[in-house]
């Protein structure tokens, strides 16, 4: 199982006017620690379309336990908790200083071949080549 995790302090342009970062900013503190998690297998967007395949997001739920505020520095963890059909990909926001757990999140991926835009039901071989994993054939 692969995890990793990314400091984000929130910025002035990010916040609402009640004082806290609108929600659909989560979805991009998401996507930056989920790149950096990828970044780890050598496996991000890049190397992602040199293989062929697209991974997009299908599914994606948050639970906003606490207000994330500007200049806030937070933690965003992530980690990958399934890869054999799908990406799923399993988050945690907590503050940097207090710990404190602010937010929970899941995305689920599915691979989509790049030339016929056609969804695969079993992740490519290629993502297990990138974990380190032999992948069983049925």
């Amino acid at each position: 199982m692969i995890e990793n995790s990314v400091e984000i302090q929130i910025p002035f342009h990010d916040i609402d006017v009640m004082q806290v970062a609108w929600h659909g900013h989560y979805a991009k503190y998401l996507e930056i620690a989920r790149c950096a998690l990828f970044e780890t297998i050598n496996y991000d967007v890049p190397e992602m379309q040199t293989s062929g395949y697209a991974w997009p997001v299908i599914d994606l739920h948050i639970r906003y336990a606490g207000p994330l505020t500007y200049n806030q520095v937070l933690v965003v963890f992530a980690k990958l908790v399934e890869w054999e059909n799908r990406l799923k990909v399993e988050y945690k926001i907590c503050d940097k200083v207090t710990g404190k757990r602010l937010t929970k999140a899941t995305t689920v991926q599915v691979a989509v071949d790049i030339k016929t835009h056609e969804m695969l039901f079993e992740s490519p071989a290629v993502l297990f080549e990138k974990l380190g994993i032999e992948k069983i054939e049925n």
